[in-house]
C-alpha cells in the first residue's frame, strides 16, 4: 500500500498508509482533541470517514467552534426531516439549512403544524439520535438522484436547476443516507459533511412554526417552517435559551408598547411604523445628535424628495440591479401638460446628492464636498421578513456622500471611520465594533465598472482600516453593485450581533451621471464617491438601542428624564415649581398630578423605566430641596434643586450609560 504525508497547519508532519480515513489522519497527528466532529482538509470542510487519497493538511473541526455548531445544526435538520416523514406519509421535504443559531426545514404537508405535532416529532428525533444511523455520503449520477428522489418535487428541482450550494453539481450529485434498523433507509440530497452518526447529535430543541414561500417566491406553494435550535452540549442549549428568553422580555415591539413609544396599527401596513410622543422624543435626540455632530465634521446639510422620475433611476442603474427592492411605479398620465413617465419612491438617498454636486462646475479647491440628509427611503421587503424596525419598509437615514479626489479617498475613509466609532462610543457601546467586513465585488457586479476601478477601491478602504489600527475580515462578493464597502457590528447587552454602520467607496456612479471637477493643471477629471451611514437607520438604531438598554435609556436620551412626584394635594404647587426649574434648563420633566397613592406612583414610574423620581412634600417644600430615587435604586434626601439641576446636566452632558 502506498503512503501519503498528512499534516497540520503548524507543520506537524506524519507518513501515513494511502486510503485511511480523515479521523484516523487526525488520530495519527494527535489532533483529535476535544469533540472533533468533522475536519477541515486542505481548508475544505470533510466528514470524519471521508478517506485521504493524497498528501493533505488536515485541521479538527470541534462541536464548540463555529463550524462545528454549523454542521451539527445541519445534521439535526436532517433528522427532523426524518422524523417528519416517518410521523406524515406523504409530506414533501424542501430544504433544511443551518442558520444563525439554528436551523430550519420547510415541508409541504396537507395541514399546518401544531404545537402538538412539534412534541411528537421531537420524540421522534430523538429516537432517531438513540437508533445510531450513521450518516453515509454518496455521489450519485443527476438519473440516478431523480430516481432517488422520484416523490420528492422540491428536491427534483434543485437537481435538475443544478445548485452545487443544495448538493446537486453538473455530473454528480451527493446525498446522504441514514440506514435503519430495518434495512431501509432515509436519503437527502446535501453536500455535508455531517456528524458522524446521530447518536452524536448533543442536544437541541424545536422552536417554532411559520410560513414560509417555497423559493421566497409569494407566486409559489407556501410550505411549513419548522425552527429549531442545536448546540455542542445541554449546557450551551439552555445558556441560548435563557438569552431569547431576554430577548423576547427586551423585543423593541414589546417595549415599544409597554413604554408608549411607537405602533404599527394594521390599517398603516406592513414595514410601517409610527413613533408616538415618547418614542419621538427619543428619536429626536438621535436626530439633533446627528445633525450637530456632521456640522461639527465639516458636512452640509441637503434635502431631497421621496420620489424620482425612472430616468433618475435608470442613470443610477437601480432599475437594472436594485429594482426587486423597490415599490412598483406611480404611473402620470397628464398628458395635457405633457408630464407621461413613471415615479418611483426612493429607495436610496445617493442620486440626489449627485444630482447636487452636478448642478454646478466643480473645482478640486471645494473637495472633499461633504453632503448629508436625514433622508427617509423605502423599499420592498417581502412580508416575511418584515421585522418591526429592524427590517422595515420605509425609513431614516443618517445619509451622507463625499465627493473626493482619488488622493483624498483613503484620508475621507480613515475620517468617516474615527467617526463611526466615535457613535459607538456616545450611544454606549464603548468597546467599539465586534466585528468589521471588508467586502469585495459582488458577481451581481462584474459588468460594472473596470477591474482597475474595483481594486483600488478595496485597496483605499483596506489601507485605511489599516492606518485606523482595526482588525477586519474579508466578506468575498458581499459589496455593492457600485462599489467594495466596509460594514461594522456591534455587540449589544445580551451578547447578539448587529449589522449598523456601512462605507462604501463609489466610482462607478459619478461616471454614471457624468460628475467631473477642474483639477490644478485645468484638465477635467471624475471625483471618487463615498457613501457612508453610520446609523444605517435611525429607525433600526433606534430598535437596537431598545433591545440594548431594554428600554432604560441612558438620561440624555430618556423621553422623560425626571418625573416630580408630590406626596399629597398640598405638595402640588411645589411640584409644579420644581418642574417649571428643572424644565427651564433645558430638562424633560413631568410632573405626577395624579390622585394615585404615594406608592402607585411610584412603581407606575419605576415601569416607564423614568431614569429620576423627584418625591416632594411637607420637608422638601419647606427646605427648597427633593428627595431623589434613582432607576437604580439609590435614594437621596434632601438636595437642593439647584444641585440637582446640575448634577443632571453634567450627566447629559457627558452622555453617561450608568
Amino acid at each position: 500500500m502506498s503512503s501519503i504525508v498528512v499534516a497540520q497547519p503548524d507543520g506537524q508532519q506524519r507518513t501515513v498508509d494511502s486510503g485511511i480515513t480523515v479521523a484516523e489522519a487526525l488520530e495519527a497527528l494527535g489532533a483529535r482533541r476535544g469533540r472533533v466532529i468533522a475536519a477541515l482538509v486542505d481548508g475544505e470542510e470533510r466528514d470524519l470517514s471521508a478517506s485521504l487519497d493524497a498528501p493533505a493538511t488536515v485541521e479538527p473541526i470541534t462541536a464548540d467552534s463555529d463550524r462545528g455548531r454549523t454542521i451539527i445544526r445541519h445534521s439535526v435538520a436532517h433528522v427532523l426531516a426524518q422524523a417528519v416523514t416517518d410521523l406524515f406519509p406523504g409530506a414533501k421535504f424542501a430544504i433544511g439549512p443551518p442558520i444563525a443559531d439554528g436551523f430550519y426545514y420547510d415541508f409541504d404537508v396537507e395541514a399546518p403544524f401544531t404545537p402538538e405535532d412539534l412534541e411528537r416529532i421531537e420524540e421522534r428525533m430523538r429516537e432517531i439520535i438513540t437508533a445510531d444511523q450513521a450518516f453515509e455520503r454518496r455521489a450519485l449520477s443527476r438519473e440516478e438522484a431523480l430516481e432517488a428522489f422520484a416523490d420528492q418535487p422540491y428536491k427534483r428541482e434543485i437537481i435538475t436547476g443544478v445548485d452545487t450550494s443544495e448538493g446537486a453539481g453538473e455530473a454528480a450529485v451527493t446525498i446522504y443516507a441514514n440506514p435503519r434498523g430495518d434495512g431501509t433507509e432515509w436519503v437527502d440530497l446535501c453536500r455535508g459533511p455531517h456528524l458522524p452518526s446521530t447518536r452524536w447529535v448533543p442536544a437541541f430543541a424545536l422552536q417554532r412554526v411559520a410560513g414560509a414561500y417555497w423559493r421566497g417566491d409569494e407566486s409559489k406553494q407556501q410550505l411549513q417552517r419548522i425552527y429549531g435550535t442545536a448546540w455542542e452540549s445541554g449546557k450551551a442549549l439552555r445558556a441560548h435559551l435563557e438569552r431569547l428568553e431576554q430577548a423576547r422580555a427586551r423585543d423593541h415591539r414589546k417595549l415599544g408598547r409597554e413604554l408608549d413609544l411607537l405602533s404599527s396599527p394594521e390599517e398603516l401596513g406592513t414595514g410601517l411604523t409610527i413613533f408616538h410622543p415618547r418614542g419621538a422624543l427619543v428619536r429626536l435626540q438621535m436626530e439633533d445628535y446627528s445633525r450637530h455632530a456632521h456640522l461639527e465634521r465639516g458636512y452640509q446639510p441637503v434635502y431631497s424628495p421621496n420620489i424620482g422620475r425612472s430616468l433618475l433611476w435608470e442613470t443610477s442603474g437601480h432599475l437594472d440591479f436594485y429594482a426587486d427592492s423597490m415599490f412598483p411605479p406611480m404611473r402620470m398620465q397628464d398628458k395635457g401638460h405633457g408630464e407621461v413617465g413613471d415615479y418611483y419612491a426612493k429607495p436610496m438617498n445617493c442620486p440626489f446628492h449627485l444630482l447636487v454636486y452636478r448642478s454646478r462646475t466643480r473645482s478640486y479647491r471645494e473637495l472633499p464636498l461633504r453632503l448629508a440628509e436625514l433622508g427617509t427611503v423605502y423599499r420592498y421587503e417581502r412580508s416575511g421578513v418584515v421585522h418591526g424596525l429592524l427590517r422595515a419598509r420605509g425609513f431614516t437615514q443618517d445619509d451622507a456622500h463625499i465627493f473626493c479626489t482619488e488622493e483624498q479617498v483613503v484620508d475621507e475613509v480613515v475620517e468617516v471611520i474615527d467617526f463611526t466609532l466615535q457613535v459607538f462610543r456616545d450611544f454606549g457601546f464603548v468597546e467599539g465594533p465586534s466585528r468589521v467586513a471588508l467586502s469585495t465585488r459582488p458577481p451581481k457586479a462584474e459588468t460594472v465598472g473596470t477591474d482597475e476601478g474595483w481594486s483600488f477601491a478595496e485597496k483605499a478602504l483596506a489601507t485605511a482600516l489599516e492606518r485606523s489600527g482595526l482588525e477586519y475580515v474579508i466578506d468575498e462578493g458581499e459589496g455593492a453593485f457600485y462599489g467594495p464597502k466596509i460594514d461594522f457590528q456591534i455587540t449589544d447587552a445580551i451578547g447578539r450581533a448587529w449589522q449598523l454602520s456601512t462605507i462604501q467607496v463609489d466610482f462607478n456612479e459619478p461616471e454614471r451621471f457624468g460628475l467631473r471637477y477642474v483639477a490644478p493643471e485645468g484638465d477635467s477629471r471624475q471625483p471618487f464617491m463615498i457613501h457612508r451611514a453610520l446609523f444605517g437607520s435611525v429607525e433600526r438604531f433606534f430598535a437596537i438601542l431598545v433591545e440594548h438598554f431594554g428600554g432604560a435609556f441612558p438620561l440624555w436620551l430618556a423621553p422623560v428624564q425626571a418625573v416630580v412626584v408630590p406626596i399629597g394635594e398640598g405638595h402640588h404647587a411645589y411640584a409644579d415649581q420644581v418642574g417649571a426649574r428643572l424644565r427651564s434648563a433645558g430638562l424633560r420633566v413631568e410632573v405626577d398630578g395624579s390622585d394615585d397613592t404615594l406608592g402607585a406612583k411610584i412603581r407606575r414610574h419605576q415601569l416607564d423605566k423614568v431614569p429620576y423620581q423627584l418625591v416632594v412634600g411637607d420637608a422638601e417644600a419647606e427646605a427648597g430641596t427633593v428627595a431623589v430615587r434613582a432607576r437604580s435604586g439609590r435614594q437621596r434626601k434632601g438636595v437642593t434643586v439647584a444641585a440637582l439641576v446640575d448634577e443632571l446636566l453634567d450627566e447629559v452632558a457627558s452622555r453617561r450609560v450608568a
